[in-house]
């Protein structure tokens, strides 16, 4: 761990990181104020979100794909650059439609940073170090997550406009990738078809494609039950405001944060494919108790296992899969995954929909107890322990 901290590297991914998921989580706590000073209804100021994250729908397994021919600063100091000065743009421009094209081109910056950032990491570091660097980013990524939301609200009681001021900081960390970060150095050489034909080869492994389910099954359970229902349970069976709710769910990422610095460790002694069962098991229980809880002190056990059951899980699925990835198609195969996660985060609260639609709020956790239950599942049958240390 310590040698790995001495590392420059793993400080340039780190700030890639906080860039990554500024996007949202700064800018969500100003809807209100948005909505009223452009005098917009809930559905419009939503579409902020929306033109923001459906570029990386399509675009981002495109830049893994430019990552892998061209490499990797070559595409992320262009996206930093284009996603501070797009998103800097809110903050001068107070148009409503002209600030939804210019968060779409911010969106468009934004969309290989989520993935390139883990494959550096694969790209970087080896061995143990590789597990312990999953863990740290996404320590980094949990207190980020849980900060962001504080900043970007204090931010807009100045003015609306001024949580639009933060992603000016991505023009540092573009200079920093230019100037720390070393280019992985890899063979780049055969033609386009071969690259593409190889790609197809090596993504069809089952374990490869085991790792794209988990994925899924990961943010239909977290945006479908825990981020979609949990805050409707809050308000039914406690009576909680809103900004109770988002400081109770904000709990999980304690757990998340401090587990997820462990990793390394934990990988070394247990394994991947353990610690992926565990987090499974957990998410299982979880979705098991929470419609059976009654006592409010009761729901912080809930919340924090589900943190430490997402630090278990996405720094180990990511690691398996730069494990799995061949170093000339690590950018396309990270690309992908964080295309797979856009999937579960868009098909999530649709999906366990189906499970409140029969059941209520009861049906809603045990439709996530099933998809937790199937995670284990492909995990006992389709993960080959070697490719999970």
């Amino acid at each position: 761990m310590s040698s790995l901290l001495k590392s420059k590297n793993i400080y340039v991914i780190f700030s890639i990181t906080l860039i990554s998921v500024m996007g949202v989580a700064s800018l969500t706590p100003a809807f209100p104020t948005i909505a009223e000073s452009l005098h917009l209804t809930k559905t419009q100021v939503g579409l902020l979100i929306s033109v923001f994250t459906l570029p990386g729908v399509f675009m981002t397994p495109v830049m893994g794909v430019f990552a892998d021919r061209f490499g990797r600063k070559k595409v992320l100091v262009p996206s930093l650059f284009l996603f501070a000065i797009a998103g800097f743009g809110g903050f001068i421009i107070h148009d409503f439609h002209t600030l939804l094209i210019l968060r779409f081109f911010q969106g468009l910056g934004a969309a290989s940073l989520g993935s390139l950032n883990t494959t550096l990491v694969g790209d970087l570091f080896k061995g143990p170090d590789r597990p312990a660097a999953m863990g740290l980013n996404a320590s980094v990524l949990s207190l980020s997550t849980a900060f962001y939301p504080l900043i970007g609200g204090a931010l807009a009681g100045i003015a609306w406009y001024y949580p639009f001021l933060l992603p000016l900081l991505a023009i540092p960390v573009g200079l920093f990738v230019i100037y720390m970060l070393d280019e992985p150095i890899f063979d780049k050489s055969g033609d386009f078809k071969a690259y593409l034909k190889a790609t197809r080869q090596s993504i069809a492994r089952r374990e490869v494609v085991a790792v794209f389910f988990l994925s899924i099954l990961t943010f239909l359970i977290l945006y479908g039950a825990f981020l979609t229902y949990m805050p409707f349970l809050l308000d039914a069976e406690f009576g909680l405001s809103a900004a109770k709710i988002g400081m109770l769910l904000s709990a999980s990422s304690i757990t998340s944060a401090l587990i997820a610095s462990q990793m390394g460790k934990l990988t070394v002694r247990f394994g991947g494919k353990a610690l992926l069962t565990t987090a499974f098991a957990t998410y299982l229980l979880v979705c098991l108790m929470i419609p059976n809880i009654h006592s409010l002190s009761l729901f912080f056990l809930p919340i924090l296992l589900y943190g430490a059951a997402q630090a278990l899980n996405m720094p180990s699925l990511q690691t398996m899969l730069a494990n799995l990835a061949p170093d000339q198609q690590r950018g396309i195969f990270m690309s992908i995954n964080g295309m797979v996660l856009r999937i579960g985060q868009t098909i999530g609260p649709l999906t366990i929909g189906i499970g409140y639609a029969m059941d209520g709020l009861r049906g809603a956790y045990y439709l996530g107890a099933g998809f937790a239950l199937i995670g284990l599942i492909l995990i006992r049958l389709l993960l080959n322990r070697k490719v999970t240390k």
